[in-house]
Order: structure tokens, then sequence, then C-alpha cells
């Protein structure tokens, strides 16, 4: 995630040439969606996407092709097409495939990470400890949840599992939607202070089963709290569309 931007009339980031133009489009509406610039459930209407990228509407068509395939943009009941939101059993199910792969991040890391990688780690843990001391803001909430995937990624690349990596890769793309979402209702969904804290002083010690326990303890208690806000966002959304009807 690289940028934090929630208003709907300030203009996407602008498109570099150097690289192909679909790919380029794509990319900006991805970082437009995990940054929640473009909010779960939103329409996704090529016109005003190809106006605000300043591009033609076929790299936008194709790019879109793309957010569908990596499960960030669908296609409602309606045939309308948004920005993806998940359901409870979306929910369970990321997580339950997200602590397994987190399992073996944590136990390559305590065999494994580098010194420098260490306090990397304990660098991502403090920033996030004095943001949870400041006032709150919608700002403050997607640095938290930037903060959150960097800890979990540095985990999993201290393991030296490339294909651990790759896979978590996309998992997290799909966390960071879902988390996206809860945290539009719930700001004090995420979090990650004292729980990171736990899980960074075990591998420190090099100690892989209280790592292993922290930080399924940590997700348990992540999945319990977003479960139960897709609970909740999905009887709104319900609602909402009943009273458009």
């Amino acid at each position: 995630m690289t940028r934090f931007s929630h208003n709907a009339q300030e203009p996407m980031a602008a498109i570099e040439r150097s690289l192909s133009l679909q790919e380029q489009t794509y990319q900006a509406l991805r970082v437009a969606i995990l940054s929640g610039e473009l909010a779960p459930g939103e329409r996704l209407i090529e016109t005003q996407l190809a106006q605000r990228l300043q591009v033609s509407r076929t790299p936008i068509r194709e790019a879109i092709r793309q957010l569908q395939h990596s499960n960030l943009a669908t296609i409602d009941a309606s045939g309308t097409l948004r920005v993806a939101t998940f359901s409870k059993i979306d929910a369970i199910q990321l997580y339950d495939c997200r602590i397994a792969l987190e399992y073996l991040s944590v136990t390559g890391a305590c065999e494994r990470i580098t010194a420098l990688q260490l306090t990397e780690l304990e660098a991502f843990v403090t920033q996030a400890e004095k943001m949870m001391q400041s006032k709150f803001s919608q700002l403050t909430n997607f640095q938290l949840l930037d903060l959150d995937y960097r800890f979990h990624r540095l985990l999993a690349k201290s393991s030296g599992n490339l294909w651990l990596m790759s896979l978590l890769d996309q998992v997290f793309d799909q966390m960071a939607l879902l988390r996206i979402q809860t945290m539009q209702q719930n700001p004090e969904v995420l979090e990650v202070c004292t729980e990171h804290r736990r899980i960074y002083q075990a591998v420190v010690d090099r100690d892989t089963d209280t790592a292993v326990r922290a930080i399924a303890t940590h997700l348990m208690a992540s999945k319990e709290r977003v479960v139960q806000e897709v609970e909740q966002f999905v009887q709104r959304s319900s609602h909402q569309s009943r009273r458009e009807i």
C-alpha cells in the first residue's frame, strides 16, 4: 500500500507510461482498492474510472478483468460491477488459510531471522505502539493496517521460504480488503500492538513453541473480531438494499 487517500474527488495516482498501460491501470486501481480509496461494495463505472485515471476505457476494461481474477472486484446479483466484499464464510476461510501459512512463517523466522530483520521487526512494533497512543483517525487506522502487513510479511521473508511468501502475498491482498471492510464500521477492530509485541519477543528468544502460540492467539483473536464485524456489515448492507428497493 503506497497511499492513503479517501477523498472521492481527488484524482488517483498518475499513470506511468514506462510499463504497459494496462498494467499501470491495474496497479492504480489495485492500490485504490487496497488503500480504501475505492471502498468495499463501491460501484465501479468504466467511464468514471477512465476519467479519473485519464485513460481510455480499453485499459480500464482489461484492468477490471484482472481485478476480478484477483478477487478484488466482483459482479453482484443485479449484474453491477463493484469492489469485492466478503461474507462470513469468506472471512473464516481466509483466516484459516492465513493461520496455516503463518505457522510456517513464524517457525521459519525463529530459525533464520537475522539481526537486521529483528531490528526492522521491532521498529514496526514500536511504531504501531506509538500510533495506538495517539488520537485515532481514518488515516491512522490505514497506517496501522499497513504496519500490520509489513510486520507479517517480514516474518515470512525472514523464514527464507520464497514459496511461502508468494502464497501469503495472495492472501494478504484479500485480507487487506477484508480488514478495510470491517474497519470502516469499527476502527478498533484492528488490535496489533500487544499481540505483535508478544510474537516479536518469542522470535527474539528463538522460542518456536511460544511464537506459534502467540501468533495463533493473535490471528484467532483477529479472526473472531473480524468475523463479527463482517456479520454486522452484511446485515447493514442487506437492510440498506431493502430500503433502496
